[in-house]
């Protein structure tokens, strides 16, 4: 792997029109990528389900793949079973990704989003007999798997699966001693088990880059130039055995922060851990959805409610105040013009089954109609 550790997730991409996450912007995509390798760094992740189905991949054949040269770029992309769920689906939805992304082998091919569940169903249909296959045929260079569960379900994971190289891991300093997310002890095992780690959702889902005033005073007394995402990125990158980070990476701007600090990484001194661990706690305390934005809730909400976005609004005013109520519910109404309200939830649970944070997303729902209808 290239000593640069961070790297360009394509799950957030810069959009022509806000309210439309298929609308990528290709312009500033071929921009930020340009950019993003002539100053040395390789990597990128996509997957099929980002930004609707297929187009990330699209816009990285599109972007990176048809005006670069092969060698010049790491990719990785993953088996998704929200899309796969039978044996026969998995040579044709790979050959797909090829395909679409422009490339004729993946750098990195990951199970993608593993739980208990998606493992259970990963050896029933022989997914890893599949990608041990592609890896013998040259498509593949390396495997490995993202995930989205308990210490106990990777190790036993790991165990079964030592074939498995690299582990997608979700770590951040809030999640690192989170009871639910368990960040420190996932991390734990798979250094146990010896395999690196790619991390994802650094700044959780950009919560990390908008801090409660009290959280961002305490990190801007220690370094007054540094932005809070820097935090965020440098927390996970300065942990052992962390090979590459993930941001994905909305604007021109957040490349350009992100680059600055990441050319030449300075890791953090324990003071600054201290200081992180001190902001989680505030951060906690103002009581936000620790929803990431990942949108996998919405593409099967028989409603067409934005979840991800009328849980940033709810965020807005928690961390806030209630100052903020008043442009969260004018906000609020613009969004319900061309999506469903929050009180227009049935119930039917698809979007928890969907959440990989595990969230009550329904009580979530009904507290928001509460505050901003």
């Amino acid at each position: 792997m290239e000593p640069k550790k961070l790297g360009f997730g394509l799950m957030r991409l810069p959009l022509t029109d806000p309210e439309n996450t298929a609308s990528i912007d290709h312009a500033a995509v071929c921009r930020m990528a340009d950019r993003f390798l002539a100053e040395g760094f390789a990597y990128f992740d996509t997957a099929a389900p980002y930004h609707g189905k297929f187009n990330s991949e699209l816009a990285f054949g599109q972007c990176v793949a048809s005006r670069h040269p092969r060698e010049s770029y790491r990719l990785t992309d993953k088996l998704s079973f929200f899309m796969v769920q039978q044996a026969d689906q998995l040579e044709g939805f790979f050959a797909g990704q090829l395909e679409r992304c422009g490339v004729d082998y993946f750098d990195c091919y990951l199970l993608h989003a593993m739980d208990a569940d998606r493992l259970a169903l990963a050896e029933r249909i022989g997914a890893f007999e599949f990608v041990a296959q592609k890896k013998a045929e040259g498509k593949v260079r390396r495997v490995g798997f993202s995930f989205h569960d308990s210490p106990e379900v990777l190790e036993e994971f790991l165990t079964r699966h030592p074939e498995m190289e690299v582990v997608q891991l979700q770590l951040n300093y809030l999640d690192w001693e989170d009871p639910e997310v368990q960040a420190r002890r996932c991390y734990e095992v798979c250094r146990r088990h010896g395999k690196p780690v790619i991390v994802m959702e650094p700044v959780k889902g950009g919560l990390l880059a908008s801090l409660p005033p009290k959280a961002e005073a305490l990190l801007k007394s220690a370094a007054p130039q540094a932005s809070a995402a820097s935090w965020a990125v440098r927390f996970a990158a300065s942990l052992e055995g962390v090979e590459m980070v993930l941001s994905g990476m909305s604007s021109e701007e957040q490349l350009a922060d992100n680059l600055g600090y990441m050319k030449n990484l300075v890791p953090l001194t324990a003071a600054e851990r201290q200081l992180t661990g001190q902001a989680a706690e505030i951060i906690k305390n103002a009581a936000s959805v620790p929803c990431t934005a990942c949108g996998y809730c919405v593409d099967g909400c028989p409603q067409k409610i934005a979840i991800p976005e009328i849980f940033k609004l709810v965020n807005k005013v928690s961390r806030f105040g209630k100052g903020q109520l008043p442009a969260a519910k004018n906000s609020y109404a613009q969004l319900a013009q061309g999506h469903g309200r929050a009180s227009d939830c049935i119930r039917c649970g698809q979007c928890e089954a969907a959440c990989p944070q595990h969230l009550p997303v329904i009580r979530h729902l009904e507290d928001a109609a509460r505050l901003l209808e």
